[in-house]
């Protein structure tokens, strides 16, 4: 099973820029997408798209428009879909979308950006630590879970270019890199890229600014989350960074 998860940007600009075409190239079984910045009736042609390529797709906006929102693509119809978490200031944000099948669950997530605002870098804290007790307490009722999307972190110095210029900044900062590591650690989760890929230089993010990408000065924020009683069925991951709808790339896992 091929599992992709992608940080669009935009739903709307990606699909332009030939999201769709590359959908059908690359056939994922799951794909989980972020920051969509659309409601479901503004891309109405391109969802029926998507659904003659044969895709049951599930989307979850922000109540604010143009803003935040996640979305699952299936090719298997799921059991059952849960739109949000029942935390409120989550759900009005689109940010968590969970899929179940028989013998696992998916979750398409977009941890909050802290950039800029010292306000905005306190509920991106509140997330994480409401978000880590969630996927704790989801866990004991679903051993088997896959949560996949734009976490918004850095986990270590391997994961960005410039570790020592960005240990100030929102993304990097020692407190996110420190719930990273106790999310893994307390929801008992792996980390699939680096569980196959230890080298450096693998990012999934890139700023706009300054040729980041073409310089390859980028951000590894972008993970695929496995439980480990999951372990043995992990195949493969990888980053897929000639894939250019978006500041973000998607990132794979492959699961037996």
């Amino acid at each position: 099973m091929k599992i992709i998860s992608y940080n669009v940007n935009g739903i709307r600009a990606a699909m332009k820029k030939g999201l769709n075409d590359w959908i059908s190239a690359a056939q994922p079984d799951v794909m989980g997408i972020q920051e969509i910045k659309a409601q479901q009736d503004q891309i109405g042609d391109e969802i029926s798209d998507l659904e003659k390529m044969g895709y049951h797709s599930y989307w979850y906006p922000a109540e604010r428009k143009g803003y935040s929102g996640v979305a699952i693509l299936s090719k298997t119809e799921p059991k059952h879909v849960e739109f949000g978490t029942g935390i409120g200031y989550m759900d009005e944000e689109g940010r968590v979308l969970r899929a179940d099948y028989d013998d696992f669950s998916f979750i398409s997530v977009y941890v909050p950006s802290g950039t800029n605002m010292e306000e905005r870098l306190d509920f991106k804290m509140q997330f994480c630590h409401d978000f880590l007790d969630y996927i704790k307490n989801l866990r004991k009722e679903i051993p088997n879970l896959i949560i996949s999307g734009d976490y918004n972190i850095c986990h270590e110095a391997i994961d960005i270019h410039d570790p020592i210029r960005n240990a100030k900044v929102s993304g990097f900062l020692p407190m996110e890199r420190e719930w990273l590591s106790e999310y893994i650690d307390k929801c008992d989760l792996i980390d699939s890229f680096r569980y196959f890929v230890k080298e450096p230089h693998n990012y999934s993010w890139w700023s706009y600014r300054a040729n980041a990408r073409a310089n390859n000065k980028g951000w590894r924020i972008d993970y695929h989350m496995v439980s480990k009683p999951m372990e043995a069925r992990m195949k493969r991951a990888a980053i897929l960074p000639e894939a250019k709808h978006s500041d973000h790339c998607p990132i794979l896992v492959e699961i037996d």
